[in-house]
């Protein structure tokens, strides 16, 4: 099983995106493999404003319906309990700039017992889950990163 964080799909649909190519040869494995993949309903949120500002809102829609649609990945919604442990975790990693999609995701892999994220973002080791592909990680800071409209489409 592996959750996928808003980091793996932008780095596999921007092709300017720092991760893109490592991102490419992570999702071929991912795709061979058998592991279950799930995200979440606010991660997909996250993907497809971030997207969209990054390249267009038609290309952001189409692989938002692409992905609502998959037969593959499982969208996870959280409950009153996830929804709870994700403020306790936004005020327990406060100092480190956590945001509040991650702590919902925390949230949500621990109650599934997810222990791996596809991810590039540090705070998923920090809150105690494997980042794969593995030794990858950076500081995930969505305004900073991803809040330009710089980058073309990718086909």
């Amino acid at each position: 099983m592996i959750f996928l964080d808003t980091g793996a799909f932008l780095a596999l649909y921007i092709a300017r995106d720092q991760y893109h190519d490592q991102s490419i040869l992570a999702w071929r494995e991912l795709e061979a493999s058998t592991s279950r993949c799930f995200t979440s309903n606010f991660v997909l949120d996250e993907t497809f404003t971030f997207l969209a500002r990054r390249t267009s809102y038609d290309f952001a829609a189409t692989r938002a319906r692409s992905l609502l649609t998959s037969n593959v990945l499982e969208i996870l919604r959280p409950d009153h309990e996830d929804e709870l442990q994700a403020v306790d975790d936004f005020a327990k990693f406060a100092d480190q700039g956590v945001s509040f999609t991650d702590c919902v995701s925390f949230a949500l892999m621990r109650s599934r017992r997810i222990r791996r994220a596809f991810s590039f973002d540090r705070h998923f080791a920090l809150a105690g889950f494997e980042l794969w592909p593995d030794g990858w990680s950076r500081v995930h800071e969505p305004q900073a990163a991803y809040g330009a409209r710089s980058d073309p489409p990718v086909a």
